[in-house]
């Protein structure tokens, strides 16, 4: 009988570490098998100013979490700004920074970003909201406000695999403007 314990906490066990080897993809889209409306937690502007994920709504929004220590980070936010940039009216890039206001000026004024907008959230509150297990890390809201997928780890976010992950949410939300 002890054998048989064994043997079946050992493929519970295997099964468990083989399932969160697959969550731990970085760098990679990995989509929600059930999309959930995005939570209700708040951040704000570079000047300040509350903003929430419901001032999104409406069109497709990466939320890209962030801090100017993360060296990844440093690496993945020239490729932001440039979806941003390609993708302007149609998919919103949000950057929230895990730092406080001063640094962050600093490290988007040296990395040249122009059209990537800059959010704080120096409590981390938006990081507890979607249990981020560590930075960078980008979820990806859809239109409706839900959460479709996630990204651990740096992505080069103007790539041909992620504009093919993000086409058919920009697809969905010109769908649902037309409507």
């Amino acid at each position: 009988m002890f054998g048989t314990v064994a043997v079946a906490l050992l493929v519970a066990l295997s099964a468990a570490a083989a399932a969160e080897e697959e969550k731990l993809r970085l760098g990679e889209f990995i989509p929600e098998s059930a999309p959930q409306p995005a939570p209700e937690t708040g951040f704000t502007d570079a000047d300040g100013k509350p903003v929430s994920f419901a001032d999104f709504k409406g069109k497709p929004l990466v939320v890209n979490l962030w801090a100017t220590w993360c060296q990844p980070c440093l690496k993945e936010m020239p490729s932001l700004d440039r979806l941003q940039s390609a993708l302007d009216g149609k998919l919103a890039v949000a950057a929230v920074s895990e730092d406080h206001g001063g640094a962050v000026a600093t490290f988007v004024a040296a990395l040249g970003l122009q059209k990537l907008k800059i959010y704080l959230d120096p409590k981390s509150d938006v990081g507890h909201a979607f249990n981020v297990r560590g930075l960078p890390t980008s979820i990806v809201i859809d239109a409706k406000g839900r959460v479709v997928g996630r990204v651990e780890g740096a992505a080069e976010w103007d790539s041909a695999t992620m504009m093919a992950v993000l086409k058919p949410l920009l697809e969905g939300a010109i769908k649902g403007a037309a409507r």
